[in-house]
């Protein structure tokens, strides 16, 4: 097989050409085509069961598209490669966190599983950018939902990513933990990241 080499860089962070999914007679995508240039804040709305959780499991290798292509970091998505990985940042339905353990050492976990130089400055910085360093040594079990939302961007910024996908991440928060998380996120964008954000709700 040939090697798929970084290509040349390219003003678009994402590409996506009349992409379907189909389950049997069920369209969950259906002819999606969009661009986004790096640095790109796009919300994508809909209800539940529109197919929106079905996009980002395709743009993120998760799941093939019945038809159609899609580049994401300048990679095609169905070839999954660890260098697309290393140039996402993935905020799904489940915070894939350890409650048993402390954010500092959830972090420091996925630093390792990323092949980080130093994992512990790398969580200790991502766990600073969304607030919760001085909560860095408590067990993630005590967390509130909306901490919870955060320490998730936490490891999906974990590793320097260049673009982020959140499916739903205002789901379950109060008004409050809401307005955070979208402080947040308008601080990830101030830094120039590309993100892609699915919800149901036109108001966030």
């Amino acid at each position: 097989m040939a090697d798929n080499p970084k290509p040349n860089s390219s003003e678009l962070a994402i590409e996506v050409r009349q992409l379907r999914k189909q389950f049997g007679v069920l369209k969950a995508v259906d002819g999606v085509s969009f661009d986004l240039k790096r640095g790109e804040f796009l919300s994508v709305f809909g209800p539940n069961g529109a197919g929106k959780t079905t996009l980002i499991k395709i743009l993120t290798g998760l799941t093939r598209p019945s038809s159609g292509t899609a580049r994401v970091a300048g990679y095609e998505v169905e070839e999954g490669t660890p260098a697309m990985r290393q140039d996402i940042g993935v905020i799904s339905h489940s915070t894939a966190l350890y409650a048993d353990l402390t954010p500092m050492e959830n972090l420091v976990f996925f630093g390792r599983m990323y092949g980080l130089e130093h994992p512990q400055e790398s969580a200790l910085t991502a766990l600073e950018d969304v607030g919760l360093a001085p909560r860095r040594h408590d067990r993630v079990r005590t967390f509130s939902r909306g901490m919870l939302q955060r320490l998730s961007i936490a490891r999906a910024i974990l590793h320097d990513p260049s673009i982020l996908f959140l499916d739903e991440p205002f789901t379950g928060l109060d008004i409050h933990a809401s307005n955070v998380l979208k402080e947040h996120l308008q601080t990830l964008h101030n830094k120039k990241r590309t993100i892609l954000m699915t919800t149901h709700d036109i108001s966030c």
